[in-house]
C-alpha cells in the first residue's frame, strides 16, 4: 500500500491515475473527430444525392 498516494479515486495510484486523465483525453478527442467525420459524410452524402 505504499505505492499508493493521495488521488482523486482512492487506491488508485498516482501513475494509473494520469494514465487514465490521458486515456479520457484521447478518447473525448476520438469522439470529437469521429463526429466531425459523421457530420462530414453526411455533407458529402447530400452533395451526391440531393433530396
Amino acid at each position: 500500500m505504499d505505492d499508493i498516494e493521495e488521488c482523486p479515486r482512492p487506491g488508485v495510484k498516482q501513475g494509473e491515475s494520469a494514465e487514465l486523465r490521458e486515456a479520457n483525453k484521447r478518447i473525448r478527442l476520438l469522439e470529437q473527430e469521429n463526429e466531425v467525420l459523421r457530420r462530414a459524410a453526411v455533407y458529402l452524402e447530400r452533395g451526391v444525392n440531393p433530396k
